[in-house]
């Protein structure tokens, strides 16, 4: 959500933000709304005013037994809550149509972020490891059913596409992951391990920027739930409507929770194995900070995201998105992109994004400091560390063997019971 008074003090920027993502000049529309909008309640409060004057004067004419000027008085009161009705209409009209204009609009980028229409825009910010290349390397689902640990098709007759049956050794790898991620946010960089509900109202998908904009790309339940697309809606949303005290500041929390996604957007995109599926696993990390903390904090997420990778071997490259590949409710975000030797390119991993106030607009969740006067809105960061079913993906294919075995990284062998390999013999 956005602060009418700042598009009002400063039109221009809020264009050049929202045409850096694509749009055509918004606040034209909004500030008639909010002029309209602002008219109507100086009206109302007009008519209001001079209601309250002519309804004590019917008094005092009444006592001097002044039968006409008490009736002209009475006159002019009906006619004024006739105006304040209409003012009344017009108020709640002009008000929920700039309400919902401002929910539609994403966010405006941060100055540093590169322009551009695509992810053709974004920057290489830095990379790490060297990339595993093989003249014929087997992606994961060539491996996975090698391993006899894959079955799309048992999948695919209980729920339909975009769904896997993981078994053995494998779903034990996908285990170890989740947990390991796990635990190195909790143990290693503070994180506070969440178990958060994994159906929400409305209101806090709308908090998070999620509805009402996207929900096509989400799975809605029979008694008006929702079923959360990432647990950044959860671990948020648990700030909504509070104030926080800013000594407490900042709180990092994760979560490994599934995600649910429609992917109502991206057909015909990633239709083979776990890139791009409808239910997977993910470590989700989310910080709520002082205003001016979140920039120190993004950096902060974002290697705690990378360490993961580095931990695990994998070689992966860091991009600063640009505007127009931005998500909708980010202000600056991280890409993690990690190397897939089947592919022979870069793929995304996870995401880390400074969202500014604009989700604690929506969610109304504030800060305020120890003795000091009045509130402010936090600003909430998220971003994953890491998606597991990727993560298993690139697991598989760059710790492949000619002989069929995957090598276990060595921080995962603890949570494998030691085993060093899957496929063949260990």
């Amino acid at each position: 959500m956005h602060d009418i008074k700042a598009i009002r003090d400063n039109p221009a920027a809020y264009d050049a933000g929202w045409s850096s993502r694509g749009l055509s000049p918004q606040t034209p529309q909004i500030l008639e709304l909010d002029a309209a909008l602002r008219a109507a309640q100086t009206q109302l409060q007009v008519a209001q005013s001079r209601r309250n004057d002519a309804s004590k004067l019917i008094g005092q004419a009444k006592a001097k037994k002044d039968k006409a000027g008490a009736a002209t008085l009475m006159a002019e009161v009906e006619a004024l809550k006739g105006e304040m009705a209409d003012q009344g209409e017009i108020e709640t009209r002009t008000g929920a149509a700039l309400r919902d204009l401002l929910a539609s609009l994403p966010n405006i980028p941060d100055l540093e972020v590169p322009p551009g229409a695509d992810e053709a825009g974004n920057v290489e910010i830095r990379r790490h490891g060297d990339p595993v290349r093989r003249n014929q390397a087997r992606d994961h689902v060539d491996l996975g059913a090698s391993l006899g640990g894959m079955d799309f098709e048992a999948a695919a007759r209980m729920s339909g596409s975009r769904f896997v049956v993981l078994k053995g050794q494998v779903a034990r790898l996908e285990r170890a992951l989740g947990q390991f991620m796990l635990d190195h946010q909790t143990l290693k960089n503070g994180y506070i391990e969440i178990s958060p509900p994994l159906m929400v109202k409305d209101e806090a998908l709308f908090g998070t920027g999620q509805l009402p904009k996207f929900a096509e790309d989400l799975f809605h339940t029979t008694d008006g739930r929702w079923l959360i697309p990432t647990a950044e809606v959860s671990l948020t949303n648990i700030v909504r409507e509070q104030i926080v005290a800013e000594e407490e500041l900042p709180l990092r929390m994760t979560a490994l929770t599934p995600s649910f996604r429609s992917e109502a957007g991206a057909s015909g995109r990633d239709t083979r194995g776990m890139i791009r599926q409808h239910q997977f696993y993910k470590v989700e990390l989310v910080s709520i900070t002082a205003p001016e903390k979140s920039g120190e904090e993004h950096e902060r997420m974002t290697q705690c995201a990378e360490g993961v990778l580095k931990a695990l071997g994998l070689s992966f490259r860091t991009m600063l998105l640009c505007a127009g590949d931005m998500g909708f409710t980010a202000r600056r975000t991280y890409d993690l992109e990690v190397w897939l030797p089947s592919q022979n390119t870069y793929r995304e991993i996870s995401s880390c994004s400074n969202c500014g106030d604009f989700q604690a607009r929506r969610m109304d969740a504030r800060t305020k400091p120890a003795g000091g006067k009045g509130t402010r809105f936090v600003h909430t960061l998220n971003g994953s560390g890491l998606a597991v079913g990727r993560t298993l993906v690139a697991v598989l294919e760059n710790y492949q063997d000619e002989g069929d075995r995957i090598f276990i990284p060595e921080v995962l062998q603890p949570y494998m019971g030691g085993v060093t390999h899957i496929g063949g013999e260990a």
